[in-house]
């Protein structure tokens, strides 16, 4: 799972980190609210943690121009603000979760954990196009209703690339989520491998599913998802 976390605590940043990371999520971090806002309109994170307290754009405004600009990525916040109208005004700008400082790592896993079922059950477990369907809790691609045979690799591509139909999925994504490098090692692997889950998805006519972004990435129609 890819998680945004826009904290300029260092020693926070650094256990949070490490706690997510054994955790299994792939973590990128944002030290200020400017770069946090310009992250997460350009990249389709799975949830993101934001503090309210940032160098350059506060966390309320950050939420607020990221809602503004379609970035549907759940939001926990974090503060050590722990007023109601603190909470309310978080809640309102478009953050889905509220945390106070201090608080347990076990809490902050539980909160994202929920924030993503809930993300889970809005896209729901089948994604469909026509004939073709993404199981997700299955880790299966069928074709009126008869399994197609994907590499874990290949179902993880379309799975990545179909949660977020409508939003380019640049390449150094697509190696985070599913290879797990946290920088470019200038491979093509990228490249060959939706080559070869297109030309399986293209045997039953879908071969157009995966649209190429010259110079970015990949992208899934929105209409994938009905």
């Amino acid at each position: 799972m890819l998680l945004l976390l826009i904290e300029d605590d260092v020693r926070l940043t650094r256990t949070l980190s490490e706690g997510l990371e054994e955790e299994q999520f792939l973590v990128h971090i944002c030290a200020d609210g400017e770069s946090g806002l310009r992250a997460l309109r350009e990249t389709p994170y799975d949830v993101c943690i934001l503090d309210v307290k940032l160098p350059k754009r506060d966390g309320f405004s950050v939420v607020a121009a990221a809602r503004q600009a379609g970035v549907k990525t759940p939001i926990l916040m974090l503060t050590a603000l722990d007023t109601l109208a603190d909470r309310v005004t978080g809640l309102d700008q478009g953050a889905d979760d509220y945390l106070h400082k201090p608080f347990a790592f076990a809490e902050v896993l539980a909160r994202l954990r929920a924030l993503m079922r809930r993300g889970g059950l809005r896209h729901g477990d089948v994604l469909r196009r026509g004939l073709l369907s993404l199981h997700l809790s299955a880790h299966q691609l069928r074709y009126a209703e008869q399994p197609l045979e994907l590499t874990p690799k290949q179902f993880a591509l379309l799975d990545m690339l179909w949660r977020h139909a409508g939003e380019v999925v640049s390449r150094s994504m697509l190696l985070s989520s599913v290879w797990g490098y946290s920088y470019d090692p200038g491979t093509n692997v990228v490249d060959v491998h939706v080559a070869q889950l297109r030309r399986k998805l293209d045997e039953v006519g879908h071969g157009s599913l995966i649209r190429t972004v010259r110079g970015v990435g990949y992208v899934v129609d929105e209409a994938a998802h009905s």
